[in-house]
């Protein structure tokens, strides 16, 4: 009698307490668990975007029926709009004061923090306080306040002998002062940068003073290069943001975007567009206009980083 052998494929499938869902079953599972995102995305997302994609192409002024004109907004908008380039040079100009400044005051706190060993809770709570606060309008009614005429700020350069007067009425100083009010809420970054920092070995630090590194010099080569990730990470996030301030200019200026347009941000001027002059369909054009350059910005900065940007499991120093 030969004895047959027997195939795993042909052994029967061990007892189980339970018969597995079908993936089938699984999916739909999933979806159903997923739909509220997915319905609040097509809704409040997505369905607006094409909307105003639609819009962009037409002349509606929120009363009558849009009436299709094909790229004359965008058209009006490059090359007979001299308020339209303003507004764009003013918010290039708000970028580069506001975001550098920012990011220079969050890590300068967030190394700060880092040392600090009783009340370290408290302190980050006081210093991310203003991202909480700084984006309401109270606040920036406030904020104009200390810079206009007989404001805290004014009365107190005016002791020191400066007499430059409020701020919000000076074309060249106007623009400036809606920038500090974005420098001032330096709290997110900041607490991005302190997590960063607490992930740089400080065996790294200890090798470095053994050698006779500067404190300079450590936070050149060692620092700055370790915490490149968070910094790209944070200069993409608060770019994004500065390009579409809104609240400070609205508040300082009074929604007009003076004087003379100093203050008139990229976003007000659209507010103007869409709400004021009841241009929908143009504002449609300068919306869309805004998420191209946003998109462009975003680009280009990936693409450099490729030469600044350091990863720890990176084979070549510098590259991703």
């Amino acid at each position: 009698m030969t004895a047959t052998a027997t195939r795993p494929q042909d052994a029967a499938p061990p007892a189980t307490g339970g018969k597995r869902a079908p993936k089938r079953e699984r999916q739909g599972a999933a979806w159903v668990f997923l739909s509220p995102w997915v319905l609040g995305a097509a809704v409040l997302t997505l369905l607006p975007m094409a909307v105003s994609l639609y819009l962009s192409f037409t002349d509606y002024d929120m009363f009558d029926a849009p009436q299709w004109i094909g790229f004359r907004n965008y058209t009006q908008m490059f090359t007979e709009d001299p308020r339209y380039w303003r507004s764009v040079i003013t918010t290039l100009t708000y970028v580069v004061i506001a975001v550098p400044l920012q990011l220079a005051m969050a890590l300068a706190v967030a190394i700060a923090l880092k040392s600090v060993k009783r009340g370290k809770g408290f302190y980050r709570s006081a210093f991310y306080a203003p991202s909480l606060l700084g984006a309401s309008m109270s606040i920036a009614l406030v904020w104009r306040a200390i810079f206009n005429d007989g404001g805290s700020v004014d009365n107190l350069l005016s002791g020191m002998g400066i007499d430059i007067g409020g701020w919000i009425n000076k074309p060249g100083w106007a623009i400036l002062s809606v920038a500090l009010l974005t420098i001032w809420q330096f709290g997110a970054p900041m607490v991005i940068f302190l997590a960063g920092l607490q992930q740089i070995p400080v065996e790294l630090y200890e090798a470095a003073a053994v050698d006779g590194a500067s404190w300079w010099r450590q936070f050149r080569s060692i620092t700055i290069p370790m915490l490149s990730p968070v910094l790209f990470f944070n200069l993409v996030l608060q770019m994004i943001q500065a390009f579409q301030v809104f609240t400070p200019a609205f508040a300082v200026s009074a929604g007009k975007g003076g004087p003379a347009d100093s203050t008139l941000v990229y976003t007000l001027y659209l507010y103007d567009r869409g709400f004021t002059a009841s241009h929908m369909g143009y504002a449609s054009a300068m919306a869309w206009a805004l998420l191209l350059a946003i998109g462009v910005v975003t680009a280009v900065l990936f693409r450099t980083s490729r030469a600044w940007v350091f990863y720890a499991n990176d084979t070549n120093e510098g590259g991703r």
